[in-house]
């Protein structure tokens, strides 16, 4: 990496228009190889990256990090379905000129990645699903619920909701949501607006069709996939990641021990060498 791009959290955004939107990303890392696109979650932007997972990663690889049709300083307005997400990934995706790419999807991230590789199969190489589930996974649909919970939570406790929905509320969990959150803070200037109320309800909404939605096909995946996530994820149940791996011929999992949703993020010491190593074969 060159000296002026040492983390995640001094790269600035840049900007690709295509199809009527455009994009803000941010990017990093050696250019040559096949980069790895970062999809962020649910009610994400750019700034919602743990600096600790993208600053290894983009140590050895070309790394992009974008916002969402309508969210951060991507114009537009959010789509209702996954499926349309997965488009404009792949429209943003192609607008950069790649032919292929690594997708690192995480959550709402996740789903977009599972659609996008089944809908564009040439587009990707290799797969990273981190805390997410099938179309029509059990459990999915109950997200409505969990998240208005911990986001009522968090504005009555002052912390930030993901504390709740992304770490378990014990002596391990607590400290670990607190550095997280901590870390997200580090980048001071030129921050993305939050995502705005009504995207963030649409984002939901588009979660739940998910879930309650037909299964998919996933025995068609034919691109390496690692999949991982804590034990004790209350947003996307654990389960639904051994499914995911059940499913999709020689995919890899890791699951985290007393951790939830974050549990990359918890374990990001343990999971980026992981990580690393399944991108670099």
């Amino acid at each position: 990496m060159s000296s002026e791009q040492q983390s995640y959290l001094q790269v600035p955004a840049k900007t690709v228009t295509a199809g009527g939107v455009t994009y803000a990303y941010r990017e990093m890392g050696t250019k040559g190889g096949v980069p790895v696109v970062f999809l962020i979650h649910l009610a994400g932007n750019m700034d919602n990256w743990d600096p600790r997972i993208i600053d290894p990663i983009a140590a050895k690889h070309h790394v992009i990090t974008f916002s969402n049709r309508g969210v951060g300083a991507s114009t537009g307005t959010v789509p209702d379905s996954i499926d349309s997400m997965a488009d404009d990934a792949a429209t943003f995706i192609q607008a950069l000129g790649y032919q292929q790419v690594d997708l690192f999807g995480f959550s709402l991230g996740g789903m977009i990645a599972q659609s996008l590789v089944l809908k564009h199969p040439g587009l990707v190489r290799k797969l990273v699903l981190a805390g997410t589930g099938p179309a029509g996974g059990e459990g999915i649909q109950k997200i409505m619920g969990t998240t208005y919970y911990d986001v009522l939570r968090g504005s009555l406790t002052r912390q930030d909701p993901k504390e709740f929905l992304f770490f378990n509320r014990n002596a391990t969990g607590k400290p670990a949501a607190r550095a997280f959150i901590n870390r997200l803070k580090e980048r001071t200037t030129n921050r993305e607006a939050p995502i705005k109320l009504s995207a963030f309800q649409t984002q939901l909404k588009a979660i739940r069709r998910w879930g309650l939605s037909p299964s998919a096909d996933l025995g068609v995946i034919t691109q390496p996939t690692l999949i991982a996530n804590g034990d004790n994820d209350r947003m996307v149940p654990s389960v639904l990641s051994s499914d995911m791996h059940r499913r999709i011929p020689g995919s890899e999992l890791v699951i985290y021990p007393d951790s939830g949703h974050g549990g990359i993020f918890q374990f990001h010491d343990r999971f980026v060498p992981v990580a690393l190593e399944f991108l670099g074969r």
